[in-house]
């Protein structure tokens, strides 16, 4: 059974939105990274790049597949996680300790159109 950590936002492409004051980082659930496989290489945007909640804003490749990362929320990205440049492996190892970019969210309102932990777990649980 995969993890769901309370207090975060799902969307219903596996990433997640941990929101801390104006900011979110934002991942992959551990869902997803089960299904992925060993992760090999993170695409990530660059600082100050801009992401639209529903829109692609990297990829997360593992031996098996590639995935496309689609931002549950918009902003302005104010870090990325360089860590998994070099360990990409990170998100298998901890999939919600290790969060791909950091974003100033620029529409709060946007949280409520994502799952709570319950309905992720209600959603994962239908696949």
């Amino acid at each position: 059974m995969a993890k769901v950590l309370e207090g975060l936002y799902y969307s219903e492409s596996h990433e997640f939105v941990r929101v801390d004051g104006a900011f979110g980082y934002i991942g992959i659930t551990d869902y997803a990274q089960n299904a992925l496989g060993n992760v090999v290489y993170v695409d990530m945007p660059e600082v100050d790049d801009e992401v639209t909640a529903g829109e692609e804003f990297g990829a997360v490749e593992s031996v098996k597949a590639a995935s496309d990362l689609i931002s549950p929320v918009s902003g302005v990205v104010v870090e990325v996680n360089e860590a998994l440049e070099d360990e990409p492996e990170l998100i298998n190892t901890d999939a919600f300790e290790n969060w791909i970019i950091k974003v100033e969210l620029s529409d709060k309102a946007e949280l409520d159109q994502l799952m709570s932990a319950q309905d992720y777990e209600a959603f994962i649980s239908k696949l």
